[in-house]
Order: C-alpha cells, then structure tokens, then sequence
C-alpha cells in the first residue's frame, strides 16, 4: 500500500487527568503533558505507518518550531514529510487538549497553516503515482478544490478515501457535494453524518451521501462502535470493550485500519474491525500516536478482545 495522505496536520499538546481549568492564576498538578503529530491527515499518516503501510503526507505547516516538531515526530514514525509545504506567514496548526478522566478531550484549537492548502501545493506526481489517496478536512479546502484533487486521483486509477474535520453542527451538504462523486471510502463520524446532510437518522444520512455519489460510508460511533454502509445495505461493527484513557486520534486510527485493511483485499466489514481495533489500541494510551502495535499486533487484538454490545 503506498498512500498520501493529505490535508489537515495538526501538533496537540495533551495534558491528563483535567477535571477543571484552575481559576485565576490558580495551578494543578496533572500525571502527564505529551505533544504528538495529529490531524485527520497527520494521525492518519502515524497509524497507518505502524501497520505497514508507505505513506507520504501533503499538507501545509508553517516554518516555525512547532512545525519543526511536527515534522521531526512524523518522520520518527516512518511517514515521508516531503510534501508537507512550509508558510513563512502563517503558523502550524496546533491544539491544546486537557483530556478529563474518562478520556473526553475538549480542544483549544489554531487553524493555522491547514487552510492555506491549495491547487498550487498539491504534488500531482505522487497523487498519481501512489495506490491510495486520504484527504483529511477536505471542508477547509473547499468542496470545489477537494473535487479536483480527487478526481484527478480517480483518473488515474488511485483509491480514493476522505475524513472529516469539522463538527457536524458547522457543516452543510454543499460542502461535500461537488467532492462526493470522486470518493470510494467516506470516513465520517456519527455527528458528521447527521450534521452535513441534515437528517436525523444515521442510516438515512449514510444513504444521502451514498446517493450523492460516494462509493461506501464507513461511520465511527465511539463506545458504539461502527457502521459500514454500502448500497448491499448497512452491517454494524462493534467497538472493543477496553479501559479509554485518550480518544484523541480515535477516528484517525480507524481509518487508517479500514483503509490498510481493504488494501489487503479484506471485505467492508473486516477491514472495519481492523479499524476498530487501531482505535481501541490507540485509546488505551495518551495522543494519537499511542501504542507500538503492527498490523499482526493489532489483528491478535481483535482476534481475543472482546467487544461492547449495545
């Protein structure tokens, strides 16, 4: 599998346990502050380096030191950053994240450098030389510009595959409309699927954006797992029953497992249940890049991990 992975690179700093923001110039103490590569794109990247999978990422950064580290711990983990592009004038996209004790993560969050990405910084060349292409928020790039990207991968024979960044509140069908009929695989999240095409079932919201063109929605749900819509119909996967510490980098993992798993010529749902297990591995621990499973690791995992029932 030799994907790029392109669009949103994010550096989160991650403090744990937060129960409360300290009044005034009040201080806490807290068991750990970790700083990781993230991002619908850059989290992506992390997991599916670790289950054998060549990946480059594309994205915008900014030469600043924040982006120096994103690019030194992305390298770390074996992901190519020569197609991250550097803004002078415009910082890396950075997160706070003051994770409370049952793994929930509310977020500080600078756009920086990620909605600057455009035609112009695209390296055509290796789009079309890879097998797989993963666009992360192609919402902050603009349905129009996410539509060319992607169709021009369709041309010339490479899988398409696309996450969402914004929260289902701020979206709008129009902002993935024009880029649907160019994606095989679309990675939302409940809250995204209900929010962009504007219904109130998650099923019916699935069939939407089927309909508009995408070849196959596969929606995590957290504790709930996931579920794989295809025009056969919908198969739910559930989650992995462990103990969440961080879901930061939750949905990332899943993709990367799904995507790596269809790569090795797996069904809908089984390289569903590998994305599932990424997840669960990467929850057990702080950031996105948690955990030092391979593919075998993570496939034992879900082999003799019992799962959540609803």
């Amino acid at each position: 599998m030799n994907i790029v992975t392109m669009g949103v690179h994010v550096l989160d700093v991650l403090v744990r346990p937060v129960e409360a923001i300290p009044e005034g110039q009040g201080a806490t103490l807290v068991e750990d502050i970790r700083m990781t590569a993230a991002g619908t794109a850059g989290g992506t990247a992390l997991t599916l380096a670790k289950l054998g999978a060549t990946v480059r990422s594309a994205g915008a950064i900014g030469a600043d030191p924040t982006g120096d580290l994103l690019v030194r711990l992305l390298g770390a983990a074996g992901v190519d950053t020569t197609h991250l592009v550097r803004r002078a004038d415009t910082p890396t996209s950075a997160s706070v994240l003051p994770i409370r004790p049952d793994g929930d993560r509310p977020s500080l969050h600078l756009l920086g450098a990620n909605i600057t990405y455009g035609p112009d910084d695209v390296p055509w060349d290796a789009v079309a030389g890879a097998s797989h292409l993963h666009l992360g928020g192609p919402e902050l790039i603009g349905a129009d510009t996410a539509a060319r990207i992607l169709s021009y991968a369709k041309r010339h024979g490479v899988v398409t595959s696309v996450d969402l960044l914004a929260p289902g509140e701020l979206g709008a069908f129009e902002q993935l409309e024009a880029a649907l009929p160019h994606i095989d695989h679309l990675l939302p999240n409940e809250d995204q699927v209900l929010g962009f095409t504007g219904e109130d079932d998650l099923l019916a919201g699935a069939q939407k954006l089927l309909a508009a063109g995408a070849g196959l929605v596969a929606v995590t749900r957290g504790e709930r797992g996931a579920l794989v819509v295809t025009s056969g119909g919908a198969e739910r996967v559930p989650a992995f029953a462990v103990d969440v510490v961080d879901t930061t980098g939750c949905g990332d993992a899943f993709s990367a497992g799904f995507l790596r798993g269809l790569s090795l010529g797996r069904g809908p749902r089984d390289a569903a249940v590998l994305g599932s297990a990424a997840a669960a591995l990467v929850a057990q621990g702080l950031g996105s890049d948690h955990g030092t499973f391979d593919l075998a690791a993570a496939d034992a995992f879900a082999a003799t991990t019992g799962t959540r029932e609803e």
